[in-house]
Parts: structure tokens; sequence; C-alpha cells
């Protein structure tokens, strides 16, 4: 064992000394911490949470429209779209390509899903015999939804490309290419295993999604693009200032959101996909056809997906890739929705987007990560809170 020292020595003083300032230090370090905390906190005014306020509300609205539509293909067919940020990426570099006054490679996909989905339609015509009567009628039908239609889109877009536009006509030529290419996917890769499990589904999705990944690639490049924006004005009100830019995005989604409100609660086909989601098989014995409201599912899906591109393609630069992480806040959204509920699906959407705002903000490098992270209470509060089920298997 070593030897005691002698109080009063050299040793015990120094001793002495390093014991106080151990003993300090955890007050120190506090200080220190406390100090620092407190001239970081300081940069946060009233003006600057208010920025980051508008920030989240306009981005939080568009993660509103894509938690809407996944709640909705979820709903309808079981299936976890994901590559319902694609059709985002899509409908911003389409626009933007239109806007370059270049034609847009989405054309020339467009026109080959087109043609692949008849020649599926057809080859079902001829293993079914007791169809074949009506061969004539129906390959008219097919010709004109799956051929004629993606014609008369590229050879309007051929014609008016390389000529000046104005910008509703430029938004409508977008919609036009990209909506189609929702029911074509549900028909050639959905609809043939719609009775599958919702694993295997799952799993088609990733697919899928790395299928429209790389097609955009090749179609887009790897450079970003950003549109054109509706306007540079801005608002004063009180001592913040909104631009005009941010309102027409957050009174779009409002208007989109009250329209499917209203789509779903009064009309007679939005009561139908609500009796699909309900009970598929009741559905059918009622008349209602599952497969065109998957079809009408996909359509309204890609829809709000282009439309959101449409709205974010100003405020941000797109890339071919672009749109997966903004679906998948979107799919953070409609998790806290349960995947059923439209209110609180597009709640969920605005938290998100206030909370990637603040974040930001705090800790811009951790921002994805805080984001993400908020799934993890919200699936802990659904296990407690949701009744289980075991998936029937047939």
């Amino acid at each position: 064992m070593a030897a005691a020292v002698p109080p009063g020595t050299t040793g015990a003083r120094r001793m002495t000394r390093r014991a106080d300032r151990v003993a300090r230090a955890p007050a120190v370090s506090a200080f220190r911490f406390s100090a620092a905390f407190s001239r970081y906190t300081k940069r946060m005014d009233l003006s600057i949470a208010a920025i980051l306020a508008q920030d989240g509300i306009t981005t939080g609205a568009i993660y509103a429209l894509l938690s809407l539509a996944l709640v909705l293909v979820f709903s309808v067919t079981r299936v976890i779209f994901i590559p319902q940020g694609e059709f985002v990426a899509y409908g911003a570099l389409t626009l933007a390509a239109l806007q370059a006054q270049k034609f847009p490679a989405t054309c020339w996909l467009l026109f080959v899903m087109g043609i692949a989905c008849f020649l599926l339609e057809v080859g079902g015509l001829i293993r079914h015999r007791e169809r074949r009567h009506q061969l004539g009628r129906t390959l008219a039908t097919l010709g004109s939804r799956y051929i004629l239609l993606p014609l008369a889109v590229f050879a309007i877009t051929r014609s008016f490309a390389a000529q000046p536009m104005p910008m509703l006509a430029q938004i409508a030529l977008t919609l036009a290419i990209v909506v189609p290419m929702g029911p074509f996917v549900y028909r050639l890769v959905y609809q043939p295993i719609a009775e599958g499990t919702t694993l295997l589904l799952l799993i088609v999705s990733v697919a899928v999604h790395f299928a429209m990944v790389g097609l955009g690639l090749v179609m887009f490049g790897a450079e970003g693009s950003r549109t054109n924006g509706f306007s540079d004005a801005s608002l004063a009100i009180g001592s913040m200032t909104v631009s005009v830019q941010s309102v027409l995005v957050v009174v779009t989604a409002l208007v989109l959101i009250g329209a499917l409100y209203v789509y779903f609660g009064r009309t007679i086909a939005g009561k139908a996909l609500r009796a699909t989601s309900v009970n598929r098989l009741g559905a059918r014995l009622v008349g209602i056809g599952t497969t065109e409201a998957g079809r009408l599912a996909f359509t309204f899906a890609a829809g709000l997906g282009v439309l959101s591109g449409i709205l974010v393609g100003p405020l941000t630069t797109i890339y071919y890739d672009s749109g997966f992480l903004i679906g998948l806040k979107g799919f953070v959204g409609a998790i806290i929705g349960g995947l059923v509920s439209y209110p609180l699906a597009a709640a969920g959407s605005l938290l998100v987007g206030v909370l990637e705002s603040y974040s930001s903000f705090w800790a811009s490098a951790y921002k994805e990560v805080i984001v993400f992270t908020l799934i993890i209470p919200v699936l802990l509060w659904r296990s407690f809170v949701t009744p289980h089920a075991e998936e029937e298997e047939e």
C-alpha cells in the first residue's frame, strides 16, 4: 500500500487542489453548457419562429396530399404504394422540361406503358373464350384507353413543347402526361396480384420504386431542376412577410383536401370507393368492381403526386430520386393516421412539416433522423390501442 502523504507537504497541497478541481468540474461544465445553451436559444426570436412555422406549414401541406394518396391506395387495394414519391419527381421534372421548351421523355414512357397494357388486355381476352364474342367492341375500348390517349398526348406535346406556353397550359400538359401512368402501373403490376398478401404487395412496391427511379435517371439525367414559381410577390402580415408562393401551395392543398372530402362523402363513385375499402367481398356482391376501384385509386394517387411535384418544384431543386424522401415523409403522416383516417393523416403530415422545419434550425444535421424517429412512438401507441387480427391466407 502507498504511504499516506503528510499534511502540509507539497504533495498534499497538490492533491488537495486536484480534488477541488474535480469537485468543481461538474458545476463548471453545467455552467458552461447553460451559458452556451442560453446564447444559442437567443438566436430564436419571434420573426425566425414565424418563418420556420411558415415553411413547416407549406411543406406539411404537400406531405398531407401525399399521405392522403397513400391512405387512399392502401384502403382500396391494400398496397403500401412506395413509388408515390416518384410521381412527385416525374411531375416536377416534366414541368421543368416543358418550361425549358424541351420534349419530356415521360411521353415515351407513357406510350410504351400504354402498349404494354393493351397487349396484356388482349392476351386476357384470348385466354377467356367466353369473352371472345365481345372482342371487337372490347378492342375498340381498350385501344382508345391504352393507345389513342397516349398517342394524343404524345402528338400534342410534340407540337407545343418547343413553343412558349402559359403556365396553366404547361401544368395541364404535365398532368395529361404523368397522371395516366398511375392506372397503367396498376394494370401492369398490381392488378394481376390483387388477391396476394400484403407482404407480397409491399415487396412488389419496392421493386416498382427501384424501376421508376432507374427510369427517372434515364429520362431526366442526374442533374436536378427547379420550376418557375407561380408568383414572386409577397404579403406583409404585421412584421412577418409571407410569400404568395407559400399561400398558393397551402390554399391548393386545402382545396384538394376539401374536394376529396366532398367526393368521398357526396358522390356515388366516392362512396363506392369507400365501400371497397371497408369490404372488398361485399363490394363485389353489390356490383362494385374492385378492379375499377383500384384503377381509380391509382389515378387519384398519381394526380395528387403530380400536383405535389408541381407545388414543390419552385421551392426546392428536384432530382430524379428526390421523390422517395418526400414520399417517405408523407408516409410518416399516413402512419400517424393509421393508414385509414384521412383527417389524422393530414394532421400528422402537418406535424411532420413543422417538426422538420424547426429541426432544420435546431439540429440541421439530424433533421431527417428526428422526423423519422417520430414514427417509433406512433407505432408503439398504435400497437397498444389497435386490436390485432391474423391475416387470413387463402
